[in-house]
């Protein structure tokens, strides 16, 4: 009984400070993001393959999520994994390396623009490797970065 009494208030706590959002990316050539939950909603932006999102809530086959300016859209569930993390370009524009530094050579990627969209494929502290919708990769500074 003491065991049960001890981790009750310990197992209640974790479940009420667990954040129940998590990355999703899209998986589809294209999205419409749209402002409710539903395609009769006015669209608020056209995404592409590998756009991370963070999941905020449900409402039947739509995703209510944030992107990486921190507005808020919704998204047909079947458009979207959580299988793979995804990152987005957050400045205006980031050099692609062939290697994770900035002594390596400027690839054919480079520059991203902001709002190109790639698949993580490895990180390190501050470099993550990336792949493109093509399957062409490269490496960006981790701080030029959205991640999810």
């Amino acid at each position: 009984m003491k065991i049960v009494s001890f981790f009750l208030p310990f197992l209640f706590c974790i479940l009420i400070l667990t954040d129940h959002s998590y990355a999703l990316c899209v998986n589809a050539s294209e999205a419409n993001l749209r402002s409710g939950a539903g395609a009769g909603h006015r669209k608020t932006w056209e995404v592409f393959t590998y756009m991370p999102f963070k999941k905020l809530a449900v409402k039947g086959n739509w995703y209510k999520v944030r992107d990486v300016d921190g507005d808020i859209h919704w998204i047909y569930s079947k458009l979207v994994t959580n299988k793979y993390r995804c990152a987005v370009v957050r400045t205006d524009k980031a050099s692609v390396r062939s290697g994770p530094g900035p002594g390596y050579s400027r690839n054919s990627l480079s520059p991203a623009m902001r709002y190109a969209s790639f698949k993580v494929i490895e990180m390190t502290s501050s470099w993550v490797k990336v792949k493109d919708e093509f399957g062409d990769h490269g490496w960006i500074a981790r701080k030029l970065l959205w991640i999810q």
